[in-house]
């Protein structure tokens, strides 16, 4: 397994090691040993699956409190896959990054707790899994508006296919604080 930092240093690339041969592969998904030594400690509690169409845009999602930290993968298809900073008093606050994730190139990507979180569909349709460090909760529930200019996603459709919560959901400059997740190194 190969971990890679990105430049938001707590998002981490993931290329599992896969063992290939004419009759199809095998690889690891998660362990825990080796996924902690990575910096990915779980415990994960709930997995998720999702399934759209090209053009499908999800995001961009987090929880707080409760946050979850999701680690990410595409079982079918591709999609561009996208984490944003939002944790108050953070040094890369409001700094996204993105990484094409398909079932092609078999990458993961660990998305920490105090990040939003999203995802568009590039191909025909996408399969798309998740693990989470800690269970949904509804009343928990933030959604970042996908196209905030304050951000500047560079997301790879221009009209996405969009969730009524998802096309409505306010800037990052707009959510009270307090919905805000706080960078551990603050001081309360």
């Amino acid at each position: 397994m190969k971990s890679t930092p990105t430049p938001l240093p707590e998002v981490l690339l993931i290329e599992p090691r896969v063992f290939g041969d004419e009759r199809g592969f095998f690889m690891e998904t998660w362990h825990s040993e080796r996924y902690a030594g990575a910096g990915i400690p779980g415990p994960f509690v709930q997995d998720n699956l999702s399934f759209s169409q090209r053009g499908v845009l999800r995001g961009l999602h987090f929880q707080n409190p409760n946050a979850q930290g999701k680690l990410v993968y595409v079982l079918r298809g591709e999609v561009f896959d996208v984490a944003v900073d939002i944790r108050v008093g953070s040094p890369t606050f409001g700094q996204w990054v993105g990484y094409t994730l398909s079932a092609d190139n078999k990458r993961q990507l660990w998305v920490p707790e105090g990040f939003a979180h999203g995802f568009c569909v590039t191909s025909e349709t996408a399969l798309f899994a998740y693990k989470c460090t800690a269970l949904y909760a509804s009343d928990c529930e933030h959604v970042l508006r996908w196209d905030d200019p304050g951000i500047g996603i560079r997301w790879p459709v221009e009209s996405p296919s969009l969730s009524g919560k998802d096309r409505d959901a306010p800037t990052l400059d707009t959510i009270a604080r307090d919905d805000l997740p706080v960078h551990p190194g603050v001081q309360a």
